[in-house]
Parts: structure tokens; sequence; C-alpha cells
């Protein structure tokens, strides 16, 4: 999960060799897992056995044309009685239904039904971590406090089980993003179909992540051991906000003294870390700040201007109360609380689910994504609905994971909206995306027809085959 290239060349190795050993132990404890609970030995029932793999689609090699349906572009309004056009992993053309039918093109009739752009995970962990119980399934955190050349991509296992159900609910491109330390690397976008990373990587470096340090946070023990220092054993006293902070402002000061020295054209040793930074120090690619408390995002503004970088805040809980400052300095939030209980006891039972509906009262930009758990990611259709039922408008709420997602994270060009150009991932539904009663019929991605199945509609035929069985049984 790192850049070709790191601190120095044997590090790069090691790197290399143990994320390959990593992936490799990860793919046989998953293998594992799922043979103790049955699932391999379920493969012999009958009609459940072609339920038990998902199939990569292979790239589309011939046009399709879906008439019919109601088209919501999310950026040029909505076609009743719409046609798209697919070809060749990109949307050619759409509009009513007088748009040419290309020769040889496969024509699906969805008459009654809805298109929607695929929705997009701006928080994701889908493809870098499995079972959280098995530790070598999980590859989010590298150890050390810098890690800016830290690259999920490559980690992506293609095989994961969370990727079926993501889809499945609609959610078509997420962000993998790395977690730890105070730097901890950069955003991938991926297409959630593919046989490999190299197949589902959209955008390797589409964002720098950085932990903001909490200045209330507090030292704590767990487990219920000794206290700090206990029994003469000396213990190193934990870092003071400013002192992270501090951490932060020198990292970045010598990654932008590194990137002014190449240019220059000096002789300097290579540094992969610093290296990783130069986009964000540019501006190519936003420095999305994980900060929740008023005073994080606070010193997340002032700091982000200092540098002189594109901040993009993550998490955002109390971003209302900073509101007024957000929309000033145009600094876009990404919500990852819409469905979680209030922080205090003082709070409103709502504070969270009306955050999204504040925010675009107050003029913020904002992007809804999930909590980063791979588990949960394919709730985040339901994270943006729970906004619209508390005053956030629905057309709002698509734009929250969809066209908001993908320009915060530079994406736009490709994926968020239905326009010519931009690549065909979209979802067939019977209605809004966003309502938990809507089944998602069909999605494409990159034009690819993808295989609807998933872990849970294979428990769901696994489990009815043993009713049906229990029926004949009791029949008899």
């Amino acid at each position: 999960m790192t850049t070709p290239t790191t601190h120095n060349s044997r590090t790069s190795m090691r790197y290399t060799v143990r994320s390959t050993l990593h992936r490799a132990a990860r793919t046989a404890a998953i293998a594992a897992a799922f043979a103790a609970t049955g699932l391999v030995a379920a493969a012999t029932m009958p009609n459940v056995a072609q339920a038990q793999v998902v199939i990569p689609t292979a790239e589309q090699s011939a046009p399709v044309v879906l008439k019919g349906a109601t088209i919501h572009t999310v950026t040029k309004g909505t076609i009743t009685n719409g046609t798209i056009v697919l070809d060749r992993g990109k949307i050619t053309a759409i509009g009513g239904p007088d748009v040419a039918t290309p020769r040889g093109a496969k024509v699906v009739d969805v008459s009654g039904k809805h298109i929607y752009p695929g929705l997009i995970d701006a928080y994701s962990t889908v493809g870098i971590t499995e079972i959280g119980a098995v530790d070598v399934s999980n590859d989010i955190n590298e150890l050390g406090d810098f890690n800016p050349n830290v690259r999920p991509e490559v980690a992506i296992n293609a095989e994961s089980r969370h990727i079926g159900t993501t889809r499945n609910a609609g959610v078509l491109v997420a962000f993998a993003t790395p977690g730890g330390g105070l730097v901890s690397g950069l955003s991938s976008a991926i297409s959630l179909e593919g046989w490999t990373w190299e197949e589902m990587s959209m955008k390797g470096a589409a964002a720098l992540n950085v932990n903001w340090p909490d200045p209330n946070a507090r030292p704590r023990r767990f487990g219920g051991g000794p206290p700090p220092g206990f029994g003469g054993r000396p213990q190193q006293a934990p870092k003071t906000y400013a002192e992270q902070v501090e951490e932060i402002r020198n990292f970045f000061g010598e990654s932008r003294a590194y990137r002014d020295a190449t240019k220059a054209g000096q002789s300097v040793r290579t540094d992969a870390r610093y290296a990783a930074m130069i986009p964000a120090l540019n501006g190519e690619i936003p420095v999305v700040v994980a900060a929740d408390g008023e005073a994080q995002i606070n010193d997340a503004i002032t700091w982000a201007k200092q540098e002189g970088v594109k901040l993009v805040i993550r998490g955002g809980r109390n971003a209302i109360k900073v509101a007024a400052r957000l929309k000033a300095e145009n600094v876009p939030v990404i919500l990852t609380a819409t469905m979680s209980a209030p922080s205090r006891s003082d709070d409103a039972y709502d504070e969270a689910y009306a955050t999204p509906a504040a925010l675009f009262k107050a003029g913020v930009k904002f992007a809804i994504a999930g909590d980063g758990d791979a588990l949960y990611s394919y709730r985040l259709p339901w994270d943006a609905g729970v906004a619209v039922a508390f005053g956030l408008p629905e057309e709002e709420a698509l734009k929250a994971v969809t066209i908001n997602a993908a320009e915060f994270m530079g994406v736009a060009d490709k994926v968020g909206s239905l326009e010519v150009g931009k690549e065909a991932t979209l979802v067939i539904t019977t209605g809004t995306p966003l309502d938990m009663t809507t089944n998602i019929i069909q999605s494409y991605i990159m034009g690819r027809e993808i295989d609807m199945n998933d872990m849970q509609k294979q428990f769901f035929k696994k489990y009815m085959e043993k009713i049906n069985q229990q029926k004949k049984k009791i029949a008899s």
C-alpha cells in the first residue's frame, strides 16, 4: 500500500515483499474463514452452486442502448423516456427517444425504470479490509506518523466480499483511504469491478490524508493494566497538541524544501515520502484533513491557508458551528457521521441527521460519505437518505454522493454525473437509490454489465434452500 519507491531502495524492497506476503496471507485467511462457515460445502447444494462465484465482466465490446427510463443526469436535469448509449466504456449519447441506435448495439428496454450515475463513497476501506478479527485481512494502517507515499490501490483485494454488497447498493466508485499517524497516505479512486487492482484503479493519487490532532485528547489506558510508569518502568509522555501540529508543519516544510531543491536541479537524495507530497503542495490534489471538533476545523483552515494547499475537511461533526468560515474560505466538507448518535448529552437527538440540511442552508459545499468501515459501505445511499428525511432536498442529497464527491476528489471529469464523454458507470433502479425500498436492478461500470450477485444474496439462497428442504420433510 505504497508507491513503488519508498524512503530508500532497501525499504522499498522490504515493503514490496511484505505487501505481497500480506496479501497472500490475507487471501488464505479469508478462504479459510469462508470454508469454516460452510460456504464451500454449500456450493454442492442444488439451486445454490451457480450463486457462489462472482465473475468480473469483460470490457465492453459492443454498444449498449438503454431506452425508456427516466434519466437523472444530476448536472443537466432529468430526461423522461430517455435514451443513453454506452460504447467502449463511455457515454456516447444521451437524450430522448429520438437518440440514434448505433449499428450492432444491444438495445435494453428499461421503460418505467430510473437511471442514476453510480454513487461515490469519498471515504472508504473497501478492498483493503475484510474481517476485523483476522489481522492479515486488514491493510489500512502503516507504522509511523508520516506515510504520504502509501497508496492503497496496490493493496486492493479484488476478491473482497464487501465489493459485491457495496456495488449492489448502487455504490460503484470508492476512494480507498489509509489511516493511522498524522499524514496517513493517499486516497485512491477505484471502480468496484475488475480482476486486479490495475483494472480497478481510476486515480492512484487522488488526495493526501492528514489526521488533525485533537486538542482535547487525554491519555488513555486500555485493558485495565497498571498505570504509566508502574513498577519503575519509564513511559514516554504523550505528545501535546501543539507538538503534533508543529510536527505536521515541519514535515510540510521539509517536503516543500525537497520539492524546490529538485525543481532547481540540485542534487538531493531521493525520498519517496517527500516526492509523494509534491502534488498536494502544488495544489494538484486536495489535502483531506480529518477533523470533527470546532477548534480542530478552525485550526486546520488556518494551517491550510498558511501552507497554500487545497483543503477538504473530512468528518465535520461540528462543521455547522464553523459554517460561516467554511463558506467564506470556500472549504468543502465530507460528512461521515450522518446516522450516528449525539456526541454530547446536551445535543439534540437529530444533530447528525440534520447537519447536512443545516450546511446546505448555510451555503457550505459538502459531500456525504460512509464512516470508512467496509462492512457497512453498502449503507452510503441511506447515509444520504436520512438527511432527506431531516430537511435536505433530495436533489442535494443525490449530489452529495455523486458529483460533489467527484469534484472534491478530482474525478468529476470521469464520474459523478451522466454526461457525454464520461465513464459509463450507472445504476438502473426502481426509484431513487437513497430510499431503502428501492431495488437496484442492474449496474454498469465503464460499460460493463456487472454480475449482480453478492454474499448477502448467496446467504439468502442458501437458507431459502434450507427452508425448502424442511418443507419437503414436513410434507412427507
